[in-house]
């Protein structure tokens, strides 16, 4: 399999936090697409943080784009700066207000990668605690609820987490802490 050539691009609008690019390219077998377009966004990180005694805080938050309300775990944009681990201490501590001294990539995936350029960098933290209050930006209203570690499969299975970086990263984990008993 072959990758498309590149002819052109094009940015058609741009924003602190999204990009519409515009690109020319010829597929593999000479044929021409004149518009395809791409999402250029930053890398985010998703953090499931496990406390000592087996819980979870995941975030209920508004989400516009599909203008519903859902349950997922703490997460954001890498900033310019950032690696991806201090982004993700970062995220949870603005968050959730809790920190971890443990944290693993436990690996990376592409949600759509059809037509956004981004990468998610997916963690662990390990024996997390509550260390201050939630630090949140102002246009940011979030809820933390503590959920066991071992009810995180129902609430994908009953469709309460919805989101799908939220489940890989939950599957990922799962895979690490049963594998490592």
């Amino acid at each position: 399999m072959e990758a498309w050539n590149i002819l052109k691009s094009e940015n058609v609008f741009e924003h602190r936090w999204y990009t519409l690019r515009q690109d020319w390219v010829q597929l593999p077998d000479g044929r021409q697409v004149d518009d395809y377009f791409v999402s250029v966004r930053p890398d985010v990180v998703l953090v499931l943080a496990l406390t000592s005694d087996g819980y979870v805080p995941l975030v209920r938050q508004y989400k516009h784009g599909v203008q519903k309300v859902l349950l997922e775990l703490p997460g954001g944009f890498i900033d310019h700066h950032e690696l991806p681990e201090q982004a993700a201490r970062r995220e949870l501590l603005e968050e959730t207000g809790y920190v971890a001294a443990e944290f693993h990539l436990l690996g990376q995936v592409h949600d759509n990668p059809t037509k956004d350029t981004n990468t998610d960098f997916l963690f662990i933290a390990m024996n997390a605690v509550k260390r201050q209050e939630q630090s949140l930006d102002p246009n940011e209203e979030i809820q933390v609820e503590l959920v066991p570690f071992n009810q995180l499969s129902s609430l994908i299975l009953d469709g309460s987490i919805c989101v799908g970086n939220s489940i890989s990263t939950i599957f990922l984990a799962q895979q690490r802490v049963f594998h490592a008993c």
